[in-house]
């Protein structure tokens, strides 16, 4: 089964949490660990990783803490998880070195390989502003639909 690691999912509540402010200052990681029940120091080391790859913007001081780097509706799901937990791949062939003992037999690495950039391409096309519930935006559209992955 497919899954999202927690601390993907973490960080995308952490974003949606940020997302869905409307004062546009910077937040606690203890604000938002708060907010969603999420151990306060595994947050943080969450949201310092995503700091370090660009989508949050942390701030120092007393009323510091962390703020979106771009707008919602530029920062996808891919992006976030990317960059918590490394490049996506659903088995080890279908890495970027790809080595496997198996490769001259295999029959499954072609169709593995268009799931896997399946589910890229429908992570990529869901952005953190799709995730906001609907008292927080005006639409609740979420990336053009998650019923099917083209194959």
């Amino acid at each position: 089964m497919l899954r999202l690691t927690k601390k993907a999912d973490y960080g995308l509540m952490a974003l949606k949490y940020l997302a869905e402010q409307t004062s546009g200052s910077a937040h606690s990681a203890k604000d938002i660990a708060e907010a969603y029940h999420i151990p306060p120091q595994l947050l943080a080391k969450i949201l310092q990783t995503l700091a370090k790859s660009g989508l949050l913007v942390s701030h120092a001081g007393t009323n510091g803490g962390y703020a979106l780097a771009r707008s919602a509706k530029e920062v996808s799901a891919f992006e976030v998880i990317r960059a918590i937990d490394g490049p996506l791949f659903i088995t080890s062939c279908i890495t970027i070195h790809g080595a496997c003992d198996l490769t001259s037999t295999c029959t499954i690495k072609e169709p593995l390989r268009k799931v896997n950039d399946s589910i890229k391409a429908l992570l990529s096309g869901i952005y953190i502003a799709d995730l906001i519930e609907p008292e927080h935006a005006a639409t609740n559209a979420v990336g053009g639909g998650l019923v099917s992955i083209a194959m």
